[in-house]
């Protein structure tokens, strides 16, 4: 197995890349989030989808301000997990940053042949695959410039950004089911 390394190690690159940032987010919910005062304000029923921007955001605003483009793909289920409920009303924020955030329907990823982990696909050449625990912990990445890996990633990027919808979009569709 590769290496894993601290994702704190690796956190650079979000300032050093030169073209573009895209993730895939497939976990259904993450430790990181239901630890942070966010969470814990959202369970009690406040609205944190326009937070203050945080390091990440503002790394983001910066970095697109450069031209630079930040995208993500969130794939969800039907209906959606508390931790994926939690993502979508913080989206804004992100979006409002600099970062496209759209969203992929679990079964349409299947559809796809989607890879089912995370990861992070830098200037689509460096592919920063996730480990995670049980608890759903980020243990570090994995990094991987194999050809054949980072083309995989790129074609899954492709495919998902295909037929991902907008977080806006996605948001009215979701509250119009409830």
């Amino acid at each position: 197995m590769p290496e894993v390394i601290p994702f704190k190690e690796i956190a650079h690159v979000f300032e050093d890349f030169e073209h573009t940032a895209w993730r895939l987010e497939t976990q259904r919910g993450y430790a990181t989030d239901r630890s942070g005062e966010a969470w814990a304000r959202w369970q009690a029923g406040e609205d944190v989808a326009h937070d203050p921007p945080d390091a990440w955001r503002r790394n983001v605003a910066e970095q697109t301000a450069r031209g630079k483009r930040f995208g993500r793909v969130r794939v969800v289920d039907e209906p959606l997990t508390e931790g994926q409920e939690f993502l979508l009303a913080r989206a804004p924020s992100n979006v409002s940053a600099g970062d496209e955030v759209r969203y992929l329907l679990r079964a349409d990823a299947v559809r796809l042949g989607l890879p089912d982990f995370d990861f992070w696909l830098i200037d689509s050449r460096t592919l920063l695959r996730f480990v995670f625990d049980d608890a759903d912990t980020t243990l570090g990445v994995t990094v991987s410039e194999e050809p054949a890996e980072v083309l995989a990633a790129c074609q899954a990027r492709d495919a998902a950004w295909h037929y991902a919808t907008r977080t806006a979009d996605f948001a009215r569709r979701v509250r119009s089911n409830v």
